[in-house]
């Protein structure tokens, strides 16, 4: 007695069998992007944001003001100047990493602050205050 096996050919017409190894092709080429994508989102929300204002010793906001921003781990800065309203930001920075901040205007100058990379806030307000001469070198 002999038994016929039907063969992957007679149950999935080529058509289908192609359609079936393009699907799988594709589905392994966009696996590994979707769970980038999801990791990226995740780096992505746990940055941080420092933003804030400069203002003068009466507390009024200070346009062109140039806000300095060091990195203690890479020692780079990044700077940023103050808008009409004496208003700056910084995004995507690492929480991981401690940092100062200071603002010049002119000959005035603010006190430094640090970000301590212990701060577990996401978003940051400094309002930094210009309040003496800048050193003369």
């Amino acid at each position: 007695m002999k038994h016929d096996v039907p063969s992957y050919r007679s149950i999935f017409p080529r058509k289908t069998a192609r359609f079936f190894w393009f699907a799988l092709w594709c589905l392994l080429l966009v696996a590994p992007a979707l769970g980038h994508s999801a990791q990226d989102k995740k780096a992505e929300a746990q940055l941080r944001t420092v933003h804030g204002s400069i203002v003068d010793k009466d507390d009024n906001p200070v346009a062109t003001s140039v806000v300095y921003l060091l990195n203690l781990r890479t020692q780079s800065i990044i700077t940023r100047i103050t808008d009409d309203t004496g208003a700056y930001r910084f995004s995507g920075l690492d929480p991981n990493v401690d940092y100062e901040i200071h603002a010049e205007h002119d000959d005035l100058v603010s006190a430094t602050r640090t970000i301590s990379s212990f701060d577990s806030r996401r978003d940051i307000e400094v309002i930094l205050k210009l309040s003496h001469k800048k050193a003369a070198h």
